[in-house]
């Protein structure tokens, strides 16, 4: 007897396996976040310990970001051809060295160096997890579970606005040592957890090696308490495409236009976030002012990763993402208007909730457009899109956010509606789809 892998998924269901399986990749990605997120709240503090600008000292970002390319789009490579699991185990052990090491940077030089490397690693990191959850869900459930997954990065950008809040108030001297090692901690134990997750059964298929990926499948069946396969069972996947390239004819249209949406969605994001935390520091008024309204702000991502959870099975994947997108580049669109603290404070919350909500979409709806062969690869290039929006934000946009930061976010909401009319395009709709 033959078996689909995705059929024994459905009967698997999502029970305590996947549970673990989130809060294992939850953690991590949180500490991913933390890494990411940590260039806006310690910039002002680099730029006091070496006598910098902030301008010169958000380089670590555009280091950091210029690794995380590298690692996104040569890790996913990797992971298709030699397996998600060993990627993500050296992806997490390299983050958790080289940012514990950005801890003791004895000089501006070193300090760049290392959050390079501390990029590569996460950005290698990212795209891989993707990848390797989504093989692990039944169809029905994937998009939810998925954006619940993304969901852990509203805990990073919390756990990261609160370690800056707290390092601002005590007055902690290099409070951007301990802003890093914040950041490095959870990266060490995830190392440990990361052991405990088997490789993909699609990948361990679609490489010759069934009876293995029907072990792996067994163990999930036995953790979600369901019967195990039959002894003279064989697991199988779908046929493979005829092209699996990124750009071959079948996927070149959805590969190019869900490029672009990643690109513009994050210089979108990364423009907004890594000049509002200094900003609103040292320039903002009324309540809108300080690292402790930055805690609010990452509060309200988390609603928005719920209604995108609700979106994507609900509504499906493409409708959710271009809702977030408009209601992003109107959320900018009413930060460039605003004349009162009020205003200018719920622009900045709806910006943050519906951002989140639609990174929530894109990671739901991404990794299910690539046949097994190219998931991990099309996740990489994807995530890199989006690092080469984060490299710019802090360095191309200097220019523009230093005469006018309400120009630059004008200009981010014209990318956003660019971004909603790019996903309207994309021939495919991939709700309670099987992945090939």
């Amino acid at each position: 007897m033959t078996v689909l892998v995705e059929d024994i998924l459905t009967q698997a269901g999502p029970g305590p396996f996947q549970r673990r399986l989130l809060g294992i990749f939850g953690f991590v990605w949180a500490a991913d976040a933390m890494q990411v997120l940590a260039v806006g709240f310690t910039a002002a503090s680099v730029a006091q310990t070496f006598g910098l600008t902030v301008p010169e000292a958000l380089q670590t970002g555009t280091l950091f970001f210029l690794g995380m390319l590298i690692g996104a789009s040569g890790f996913g490579r990797l992971a298709d051809r030699y397996g998600r699991r060993r990627v993500l185990l050296v992806t997490v052990a390299c983050d958790a060295v080289f940012g514990l090491l950005s801890v003791f940077a004895p000089s501006f030089g070193a300090l760049l160096l290392l959050r390079f490397l501390t990029g590569v690693a996460v950005g290698g990191t990212l795209p891989v997890d993707y990848a390797l959850m989504a093989e692990f869900l039944p169809p029905a459930n994937r998009g939810r579970w998925l954006v619940m997954l993304e969901g852990f990065w509203a805990i990073g950008t919390i756990a990261v606005a609160v370690a800056a809040w707290i390092a601002s108030v005590a007055g902690v001297e290099d409070a951007w040592r301990i802003i890093f090692a914040v950041t490095a901690l959870p990266a060490l134990i995830g190392v440990w957890l990361r052991f405990w997750v088997p490789e993909s059964p699609m990948f361990l298929v679609r490489t010759g090696r069934a009876a293995e990926a029907k072990a792996v499948l067994d163990r999930v069946l036995r953790t979600n308490g369901k019967a195990l396969l039959e002894a003279g069972a064989t697991v199988a996947a779908p046929p493979p495409p005829a092209a699996t390239g990124l750009f071959s004819p079948a996927l070149r249209r959805r590969s190019l236009l869900m490029l672009l949406v990643w690109f513009l969605v994050s210089i979108s994001y990364y423009g907004v976030f890594t000049w509002m935390p200094a900003r609103l520091a040292g320039e903002g008024f009324g309540f809108v002012r300080g690292y402790g309204f930055l805690v609010v702000v990452a509060l309200a991502q988390v609603p928005g990763y719920a209604l995108a959870a609700y979106g994507v099975e609900a509504w499906g994947r493409k409708p959710t993402l271009i809702g977030f997108l408009l209601l992003s580049a109107a959320a900018c669109l009413l930060f460039v208007v605003a004349r009162d603290s009020y205003t200018l404070g719920a622009s900045i919350l709806v910006m943050s909730f519906a951002l989140l909500g639609t990174w929530g979409s894109l990671y739901a709806f991404t990794p299910e457009l690539y046949p097994t062969e190219s998931r991990a690869t099309g996740m990489g290039a994807a995530s890199a899109m989006a690092r080469l929006g984060g490299l710019l934000a802090p360095s191309a946009l200097a220019l523009l956010v230093a005469q006018s930061f309400a120009a630059a976010v004008g200009l981010f909401a014209a990318f956003l509606l660019l971004g909603a009319v790019a996903a309207s395009l994309i021939d495919q709709e991939t709700r309670q789809q099987p992945l090939a």
